[in-house]
């Protein structure tokens, strides 16, 4: 299918940006242009031809356009916006002046917003209402990615996902459309949160038993809260979901269970933080979802032990006694 989308512009050259930067022209996109917050990363992406501080190791498309400069994605036919998810209004005020016509706006972050409780469509929403909001999200490590491995993901919208989606795909990047936005956001950014507890249960060695068991019932979490804002449980069982959450609970590559594992192991989250120059979703999310929860009478009693390892530097063996001693009810309630 001839694409009308010839020229994609990437808010945010973490790593998840600079991989789908490379994505698309390995999958045909004539004119990428990526755009990093730090002129020094963007000069220094420019002259290496590789994001040594995110993405060490794979080359940059020659084609590939570098730059600090925001206003350099104004003549784009779609924009994707891959900066951390509470940095997503910010860009989107920087992004309303540049931008003259409506235009498909592709949300990569995962979170719901700290304080307000939004999701990241109604952030975009309230910023930008000209433009039609998508959300892309799913199951993917951003260095398998950038090297062409095999990758699925969702695409949310409620029209013109199916041309996006054709646009965005590669023989190695597939993605699968929806029009549930609710569930392939609260998807992605529960799953976070759920990451970081199955990193603290691998690094207090509980087993493999304790984290099926910690994704079956984190999995409850994250449906009870989506059905509450009007998702759909297929969505919630399929790769932005599920699928997400399986991946991201299963490996310490992902930041979120690699924090989680250092948690159990006995580091300071300070100390963690200190060590790292990337962004752990979960952490603003925990906060996040749980006021969400609340704001809507829903019981999730693995997200507010997390948040209150984070916030309220709760011990971590309490939080996993009141867990395990919370009363004995029926799976499905």
């Amino acid at each position: 299918m001839p694409s009308t989308y010839t020229h994609f512009g990437i808010i945010g050259a973490g790593a998840w940006g600079t991989a789908l930067a490379i994505a698309l022209r390995k999958g045909g996109v004539k004119n990428v242009t990526l755009v990093a917050h730090e002129p020094e990363l963007a000069a220094n992406m420019a002259e290496k031809r590789e994001n040594t501080l995110y993405l060490k190791g794979i080359a940059l498309d020659p084609a590939l356009r570098i730059t600090a400069d925001i206003n350099q994605v104004s003549d784009c036919d779609a924009l994707i916006l891959a900066t951390p998810a509470q940095f997503v209004r910010e860009t989107c005020k920087k992004l309303k002046p540049l931008l003259d016509r409506p235009r498909p706006l592709l949300i990569a972050a995962k979170g719901i917003e700290s304080h307000h409780y939004r999701l990241m469509s109604e952030v975009v929403a309230e910023e930008i209402p000209t433009c039609p909001v998508f959300i892309l999200s799913g199951p993917s490590f951003a260095h398998e990615v950038a090297r062409g491995l095999p990758t699925a993901l969702t695409l949310a919208g409620e029209t013109g996902g199916e041309v996006l989606a054709h646009a965005l795909s590669s023989p190695s990047l597939r993605l699968y459309t929806t029009d549930d936005i609710i569930g392939t956001q609260i998807g992605g950014s529960v799953k976070n949160v759920l990451a970081i507890a199955c990193g603290i249960i691998a690094g207090r060695g509980m087993g493999e038993n304790a984290r099926a068991a910690l994704i079956t019932r984190g999995l409850a979490e994250m449906m009870r809260l989506g059905l509450s804002l009007g998702a759909r449980a297929e969505t919630l069982m399929g790769l932005s979901g599920m699928g997400d959450l399986v991946l991201t609970c299963s490996s310490v590559q992902s930041r979120n269970m690699s924090l989680g594992f250092a948690l159990g192991q006995g580091e300071s989250l300070e100390s963690i933080l200190a060590s790292r120059n990337n962004v752990t979703e979960g952490i603003a999310t925990a906060a996040a979802t749980l006021g969400l929860a609340r704001r809507h009478a829903v019981d999730m009693p693995v997200v507010s032990a997390i948040d209150r390892i984070l916030r309220d530097h709760a011990s971590i063996d309490d939080m996993i006694g009141e867990l395990l001693s919370r009363p004995l009810r029926n799976e499905a309630a």
